[in-house]
């Protein structure tokens, strides 16, 4: 049976040896893992620890995992004040668009005093309504149902893309750099940025040269050396992750492998919808090994381009104002943290993945696109040539 678990790590390109597999199986013979039902986390982990030497592999890893031991879920137990049995998904509520349109939303300060009072208030689970915390109805708080803007708490991704906040504590997952691309244009339309200049110690034969001086020579030899051409353009990636943007999550590790194999010199951090006070490098750290926002402006200097990936879909609330974010009170508002990295680089753009022909419909679109000064481009051929252009200005 773990012959066959073996060869799907291996069909999902992760690099895992016989070496590895072995100590796997010398770890199941020392009863590591038992042999009572309800164990399959436990042989997760130690089959996690044993093939897996990298982290930027564990995505691949839980994919693969998933894909042979079928039906398998892995459930993270995030413990909250509010009682599970409430957030039970027993209905997802449908509404026209003239019903959705009677709905009325209440404004940032308003929303935060009421959930405050619901919890002080309620004490059972509801369904169907419009006041309580509870399940598919038009309360601006709960899961599954309809509210123009409201609080999502108890679901299990997006549906109307309207919460200003998010109650549950949600798993990103990395980018993948190692993304086979589809198509070389992505790797072409990224390559107009990048510049050689010749530096270091003289180690490359300057050919053309070496003939002219030779002929100028009678014949003789003389060899002409220059120093080696290096790719001296430096790229700071900011990348989106989690929410709306998992459904471009393809597209984005196609950009994201090209980007790393064109620009030598790349410097990449994650943040979630807009840039506050920090940022991450490891999606499943994101709250432990944070890099201030500060820091990042003073440690790379202003010839860095930079380049902002997400699809600025967001409630306008995470932009304009403190404690807007849907996951922590921001002390300072985003768009505060926007203005002060286009400050600091002046060579900046930003690539949306979302197609340009709703952008118009989207007020945090709107909103992102004047804080970068329109300088906002499409995730496709010509959009990613426009920026590309527009940095080398």
């Amino acid at each position: 049976m773990l012959i066959d678990f073996f060869y799907t790590l291996r069909s999902a390109k992760l690099p895992v040896s016989v070496k590895e597999f072995l100590v796997l199986l010398e770890g199941l013979q020392a009863g590591v893992v038992g042999p009572e039902a309800g164990n399959l986390d436990d042989f997760y982990y130690l089959a996690r620890t044993s093939l897996v030497k990298d982290e930027k592999h564990f995505d691949k890893f839980d994919r693969a995992f998933a894909a042979y031991f079928k039906g398998v879920e892995m459930l993270t137990d995030f413990t909250k004040d509010v009682p599970l049995e409430w957030l039970r998904k027993t209905l997802e509520l449908e509404l026209s668009p003239e019903d959705k349109a009677k709905i009325e939303k209440m404004g940032w300060d308003e929303l935060m005093e009421t959930l405050k009072k619901r919890f002080e208030e309620q004490k059972e689970r509801h369904e169907g309504g419009s006041k309580w915390i509870g399940t598919g109805g038009t309360s601006p708080f709960g899961a599954n149902g309809f509210n123009p803007q409201g609080i999502r708490i108890g679901q299990e991704k997006s549906r109307n893309k309207s919460a200003v906040k998010v109650w549950d504590q949600r798993a990103y997952k990395d980018y993948d750099d190692s993304q086979e691309l589809g198509t070389r244009n992505i790797k072409v339309a990224l390559r107009r940025l990048r510049k050689f200049a010749r530096e270091g110690s003289e180690d490359e034969l300057d050919l053309d040269d070496t003939i002219k001086s030779t002929a100028a020579n009678a014949g003789y030899l003389d060899i002409k050396m220059v120093p080696e051409r290096h790719n001296n353009v430096k790229v700071l990636l900011l990348m989106d992750v989690g929410g709306t943007m998992d459904e471009h999550i393809a597209r984005v590790e196609e950009l994201f492998s090209a980007a790393k194999t064109e620009f030598k010199h790349l410097e990449f951090y994650y943040f979630h919808n807009c840039v506050y006070d920090f940022m991450w490098k490891n999606n499943k750290r994101r709250f432990s090994e944070k890099f201030a926002t500060w820091d990042i402006i003073r440690k790379y200097n202003k010839d860095y381009k930079l380049i902002f990936v997400g699809d600025a879909t967001m409630s306008p609330y995470e932009i304009l104002q403190p404690g807007g974010s849907v996951e922590y009170n921001n002390e300072e508002a985003g768009s505060e943290w926007i203005q002060r990295l286009t400050n600091a680089f002046p060579k900046f753009t930003w690539i949306n993945p979302e197609p340009q022909g709703v952008w118009q419909y989207r007020q945090s679109i709107s909103i992102m696109q004047q804080l970068v000064s329109q300088r906002m481009h499409p995730l496709t051929l010509r959009g990613l040539e426009e920026a590309m252009r527009e940095l080398t200005k």
